[in-house]
């Protein structure tokens, strides 16, 4: 017996509690992890992640174009590469805003004949685009140093070079700081790594003092040889940035959450047993497929309210987790044949 029942976040006339707030240890893991599912105590309704999201990149991208116009201006006055790789870095991280915003307005049409699930999966596609732009950044600021190693230049206006890495990474930090908080609040993988690369920003802003101090010391290789450092970070970055979001694009989940929901499901009466479960993101959201096992001389009836109860269940234990869809298979009685033997000669060898 297969059951299906909708049910919409916007339409819970009572608060959903998933537990006890996180102590001092989940709550220093979360400051430091990419991506934390377990600090999640809250579902927000799908229109207002997004709204939310929105709000976020433009924010960010008013901050960060302010912010590379200003350093533009610097370069083109001092001829700092370190400072251009940074400026650039800086305007790339601005325009990601595009991408990710055109995903949150797809995000929010509904489902349709040929999009049954939605439009969801764009944020992810938009985090693809994000991991590439960030690997270009990185291609360009190791080119603009290698070219500035094999053909030195002195830099000038050391003192409003100085000043404009400090306006380069104040301007980073909190972009970082904006994205990677509303990211982690609404689940979007794609906000919280465009916000791991802002903060990367902000601490390749600050390598370019030590350029600047190099320079004022009579060091030419000081400027070129920070850019380097800046193309490190920017890979180091991009690691951590593709990472995240090449899981989300091949369904991973955190294996606590499944933990989590199995835990849940085998607490609701009428559930004897719990089969194959599987968690999978569409943009911000999550959904659920499950098998459970139910007493098999219980009525249609008795097996649909227990499929309820179990999505409900699951609701209510499963940080935005928006349906779920679940089976419910009679306990076997002696002597029974399989249920499912009519789809072995369909399931993989």
């Amino acid at each position: 017996m297969s059951e299906r029942h909708p049910h919409q976040l916007g339409a819970h006339p009572h608060p959903h509690s998933h537990g006890s707030s996180p102590g001092p240890r989940r709550r220093l893991a979360h400051l430091f992890s990419p991506h934390s599912h377990d600090t999640a105590d809250k579902v927000d309704p799908a229109l207002e992640s997004s709204a939310r999201g929105m709000r976020a990149l433009w924010v960010s991208l008013a901050v960060l174009g302010a912010t590379a116009l200003a350093q533009a201006g610097v370069v083109a006055a001092s001829g700092s590469v370190a400072l251009l790789g940074d400026t650039v870095h800086n305007a790339a991280d601005a325009l990601t805003a595009v991408p990710l915003g055109i995903a949150f307005v797809l995000g929010r049409r509904a489902a349709n004949r040929r999009f049954t699930y939605g439009y969801g999966r764009a944020e992810d596609l938009a985090g693809l685009v994000v991991v590439l732009v960030i690997a270009a950044s990185a291609v360009f600021a190791g080119w603009a140093a290698v070219g500035r190693l094999l053909d030195p230049r002195p830099v000038t206006h050391l003192p409003v070079v100085a000043v404009a890495a400090l306006v380069g990474f104040a301007g980073n930090e909190w972009v970082a700081r904006y994205r990677i908080r509303v990211g982690r609040e609404i689940g979007s993988a794609a906000l919280v790594a465009d916000g791991l690369h802002a903060r990367t920003d902000g601490f390749t802003s600050l390598a370019v003092l030590l350029g600047a101090a190099g320079s004022a010391l009579g060091w030419r290789a000081a400027d070129p040889l920070v850019g380097l450092a800046i193309t490190a970070a920017i890979a180091l970055v991009l690691r951590d940035a593709a990472r995240e979001v090449f899981r989300r694009v091949l369904d991973a989940v955190d294996p606590a959450l499944v933990d989590r929901a199995e835990r849940a499901v085998r607490e609701v009466p009428g559930v004897r047993e719990v089969g194959e479960l599987r968690l999978r993101w569409i943009g911000h959201r999550l959904r659920a497929e499950l098998a459970v096992v139910v007493d098999g001389e219980a009525t249609v009836r008795q097996a649909h309210a227990i499929a309820v109860a179990t999505e409900h269940a699951l609701l209510h234990a499963v940080p935005r987790l928006t349906a779920a869809l679940v089976h419910a298979d009679p306990a076997p009685a002696p002597g029974e044949t399989d249920p499912h033997l009519a789809l072995a000669h369909h399931l993989p060898a």
